[in-house]
């Protein structure tokens, strides 16, 4: 721990990269922004502030890949805002938009997503040297706050009042919190083959897929997210028979005798 606290002190000393650090910044920004609006009642521009807050988280990561300006500092910090613009300003959101009517259920459902999207980044960071980069273990915060914005953008989209399936919502948040911590395994969009050369036809597809996404946009989006959503599960229930036959294979060869 001591040993810790040195390099980083030695760290700070040499100067801190400021291009990665103000897009993390700016993702602290508009995740804070998002809590004013929340408190304001302005519950649409709480819910596209803290995208546009995923943008930005997005983007300081790579920047700082790309220009090889990654450090300690910018990691710790990294995970401070996450909390701040995934954690508390969605749930900020979901109890002042929907959950008040709940009381005591609704507040403390509030407070799990916060909780859990804190366990989640905890771990992440114990995990990150361990875990492949292809996969996130657990739902990322990012994508479980993109949910909630995606949900209240779809609600004012289409004028439905908060009330609406007021028990579905409550539902949500209860099931994006467990998957937070739960060990699903989600595709990360980190692999280096994904930006290798491809096929035409994807080019095509992704053409195609562009032209649905700016003729329907919020709906577009509030798909993209829920089956995201729901890829942990159903990549793990579907490879589920196959880890089991490895899993016994593995046992049976342990418990050969050595000759």
């Amino acid at each position: 721990m001591n040993g810790e606290k040195i390099d980083m002190s030695e760290s700070m000393k040499k100067g801190i990269y400021i291009l990665p650090n103000l897009f993390t910044t700016g993702s602290l920004f508009a995740g804070f922004y998002g809590m004013v609006a929340s408190i304001d009642g302005d519950y649409r521009s709480a819910a596209i502030w803290i995208l546009v807050s995923s943008i930005f988280d997005g983007l300081d990561g790579k920047v700082a890949r790309l220009t090889g300006t990654t450090s300690k500092f910018g990691v710790e910090y990294d995970s401070l805002a996450d909390l701040v613009a995934f954690g508390v300003a969605p749930g900020i959101l979901m109890y002042s938009w929907a959950l008040r009517p709940f009381g005591r259920l609704g507040w403390l459902a509030a407070f799990l997503f916060v909780v859990c999207g804190a366990l989640r980044l905890a771990r992440f960071n114990v995990q990150v040297a361990t875990v492949e980069s292809k996969r996130f273990v657990g739902l990322p915060i990012p994508a479980a706050a993109s949910i909630v914005s995606a949900t209240v953008l779809l609600f004012s989209h289409f004028g439905w009042p908060s009330s609406y399936k007021k028990l579905a919502i409550l539902v949500l948040i209860y099931s994006l919190a467990f998957l937070m911590v739960s060990n699903f395994r989600y595709y990360s969009f980190k692999d280096p083959e994904f930006i290798k050369r491809q096929p035409f036809s994807m080019l095509v597809l992704a053409i195609l897929l562009l032209i649905v996404v700016a003729a329907r946009p919020v709906e577009m989006l509030f798909i993209f997210f829920i089956c995201y959503m729901f890829s942990g599960p159903v990549s793990f229930f579907i490879t589920y028979p196959r880890r089991r036959r490895l899993e016994k294979a593995l046992h049976k060869g342990g418990d050969k005798p050595h000759s």
